[in-house]
């Protein structure tokens, strides 16, 4: 999970409260579940840049460096090229979703963990 997830900085984030990081765990599922819906090739390329956008900040919450820094990239190029290639924000989709999935896989196993646990353990 660890590749997925620093256990650090979501601890850093919430201030070791395992409430408060379930709480961050389960805002970053919603904002994946509403925004990378957002994320078709075939839209507007501010839309899609928005939407990465968005998923950046909820992955840095929990953590997530390797979601974010894909994001990162879909974001400043749908925001900064006019009309990026179908092609070129397909890839970059595809990108953001290889990371996405295990990382929201991450996510549900580490809040379940964090629901049934006691305490907040680092890693």
């Amino acid at each position: 999970m660890s590749d997925w997830i620093s256990r650090s900085k979501l601890l850093e984030n919430t201030g070791g409260d395992k409430e408060i990081a379930a709480e961050v765990l389960e805002i970053f599922r919603n904002q994946i579940e509403t925004w990378g819906q957002m994320l078709d090739p075939a839209d507007d390329p501010q839309r899609w840049a928005d939407a990465a956008h968005t998923i950046k900040g909820a992955a840095l919450g929990i953590g997530a460096q390797k979601l974010a820094d894909v994001c990162k990239v879909a974001e400043t190029t749908g925001r900064g090229d006019p009309s990026p290639s179908r092609a070129a924000a397909a890839v970059m989709i595809n990108d953001i979703r290889d990371v996405l999935y295990p990382t929201q896989d991450a996510a549900l196993k580490l809040h379940h963990e964090l629901s049934r646990s006691s305490g907040f353990i680092s890693s």
